[in-house]
């Protein structure tokens, strides 16, 4: 039976490299754009046409050009709809373009008051793993901000140390797979977080450093099927072994940014 899933994309009109936020950000390396929107809309061809998956599409917006990466908008949950905070300023304009896009789309907003100790961007950083909400901080997200944010939810929040910036999101190198299976790459994470990790229940993949660093932990689950970037054998191997259909693309441009599939969307309904 295929899974139904309801994402959110953004066109990538004006994606581009104009700023260094992260260590994958050169300006001296810029994409090439019409080979990501090539790429973007490979992607969105598997999502849609191979695994049934409803897209929804924000307009993107000039000067905006990461608004490509929709995870970073905020975090669905109860059918309510928690806006980022972002902690840089280039980022910032996206946010009332993301919570016009959810009021009129009917989402009820919960937000976390505006304050720069509760910066907080979304589901790059917030993943659900069963009822655990693991939250990654440090780089992007404030570990303030989780004690709020689980009191918003009504759910178990899991703080978890980022502290190699080349993972700055949680998203870049940890992958929910099933309510009893996790992929994740601990070189991203402080020693607390990975005893944190180990001590969850279900099965761990441990992601090679080779596969992290091509951006195998951000991935797009849907059901047994796994959308990654291509290029990341060993995590494709332990997914295969494990009954998973790996769905590799060609993410490259995107990396130039940061991101690859996983930042591309942003979970609406599941």
């Amino acid at each position: 039976m295929r899974s139904f899933m309801h994402l959110l994309m953004c066109p990538p009109d004006y994606f581009d490299v104009c700023y260094e936020i992260n260590p994958w950000m050169d300006i001296a390396r810029a994409p090439d754009r019409d080979r990501a929107v090539r790429q973007w809309t490979a992607l969105r061809q598997i999502l849609t046409e191979q695994l049934g998956a409803r897209v929804s599409l924000i307009p993107p917006q000039p000067g905006l050009p990461d608004m490509v990466f929709t995870a970073n908008a905020g975090l669905l949950h109860g059918g309510s709809f928690v806006p980022a905070s972002f902690r840089h300023a280039q980022r910032q304009g996206e946010a009332p373009y993301f919570r016009q896009w959810f009021a009129e789309a009917g989402y009820p907003e919960k937000s976390l008051p505006e304050s720069p100790e509760f910066t907080f961007e979304g589901e790059g950083d917030a993943l659900f793993y069963g009822d655990v909400l693991l939250a990654g901080y440090g780089p992007r997200s404030d570990a303030a901000a989780y004690a709020l944010l689980e009191g918003l939810l009504g759910c178990r929040v899991l703080p978890l140390a980022l502290v190699d910036s080349r993972w700055y999101h949680l998203d870049t190198c940890l992958i929910p797979l099933a309510p009893d299976l996790l992929a994740y790459y601990p070189g991203a994470f402080d020693a607390a977080a990975n005893k944190a990790l180990q001590s969850l229940p279900g099965e761990k993949i441990v992601m090679t450093e080779a596969d992290a660093l091509n951006f195998g932990g951000n991935a797009v689950v849907i059901g047994r099927d796994v959308v990654l970037n291509a290029g990341c054998e060993a995590l494709e191997a332990e997914l295969a072994a494990r009954g998973f259909r790996v769905r590799a693309t060609d993410l490259s441009e995107f990396i130039k940014a940061g991101g690859s599939a996983k930042c591309l969307v942003l979970i609406l309904e599941r």
